[in-house]
């Protein structure tokens, strides 16, 4: 079973006085189901999770779910390095009526294996929603290897991987595969993936869902966004996807501290992307 192909991690929109804008979540939402993605990840890391109170969180989950049409998938991003919190989330988001669950490796702390299956093992508990397990070893500081995944995957309700680690993407037996970033989005379904957790999709959703539809052109198409991929790097998520929606003009503001926008520098590096690939 799929949660979709092209999954995008919604940007959460701020007003100028740093509040959420929920209208403008709305209205980016919509653009992103007209424009090729299946459905979202909301209160992500692309959607600032860390800098949301609990309150604005789970607002933004009901939105996306009061909003979402047949057939379209809302994952709610509920993971911590506080298992009780994580859990918490999980079970308030599931009863909002989300489809599925993002959770992250706890990250700073660092537990060990026994610990990580153990925290794993609670959050499967919280709901009976299927669960993405997210591993993303840059900003986390562990990684979750085959083996260890393959034995989380025998846990109820822990049922797919976004892996974002392009270098251990493979299939692991028990759980699905999603792609974790957007340049190893081709190589993953090129193994068999059931899709991506993507941020680019935000900009060339159409162009993602093509390199799932028509595999065919894949190599090409993927080819000829590397340099949005690049770009989208400059500096650290969300802040380019978030500046390149303004220069496309969907306002979302910008973001939240500590994150900051793009110097000058950085900016002419995400006009640049956007108009190697036909955006500008």
């Amino acid at each position: 079973m799929s949660l979709g192909s092209v999954i995008t991690a919604i940007v959460t929109p701020f007003d100028d006085r740093q509040k959420v804008d929920e209208e403008a979540f709305l209205d980016l939402f919509r653009h992103l189901l007209a424009n090729g993605s299946d459905g979202v990840v909301v209160c992500g890391t692309t959607g600032e999770a860390p800098t949301l109170s609990d309150a604005e969180h789970l607002r933004l989950v009901e939105l996306a779910v009061g909003e979402r049409p047949e057939g379209v998938t809302v994952i709610a991003s509920t993971g911590s390095n506080n298992t009780a919190h994580a859990c918490w989330m999980t079970e308030r988001v599931t009863e909002i009526g989300a489809d599925g669950i993002l959770s992250v490796t706890p990250y700073y702390n660092k537990p060990n294996r026994r610990g990580l299956i153990r925290h794993f093992t609670e959050i499967g508990k919280a709901t009976d929603k299927p669960v993405v397990l997210y591993n993303v070893p840059s900003r986390i500081g562990l990684s979750l290897d085959h083996d260890l995944l393959a034995e989380l995957g025998q846990i109820d309700n822990l049922d797919y991987v976004k892996q974002a680690d392009n270098d251990a993407l493979a299939q692991v037996d028990g759980l699905g595969l999603y792609a974790g970033n957007d340049d190893g989005f081709a190589q993953a379904l090129d193994l068999g993936a059931l899709g991506g957790i993507l941020v680019a999709s935000h900009l060339v959703g159409p162009q993602m869902k093509e390199m799932v539809t028509d595999p065919a052109r894949r190599g090409e198409i993927d080819a000829g966004l590397k340099p949005l991929y690049s770009a989208l790097g400059v500096t650290t998520n969300p802040v380019p996807v978030k500046a390149a929606l303004g220069l496309l003009g969907r306002n979302v503001g910008t973001t939240r501290l500590p994150l900051v926008e793009p110097d000058e520098q950085e900016l002419q590096v995400i006009r640049q992307g956007l108009a190697d690939v036909g955006l500008l």
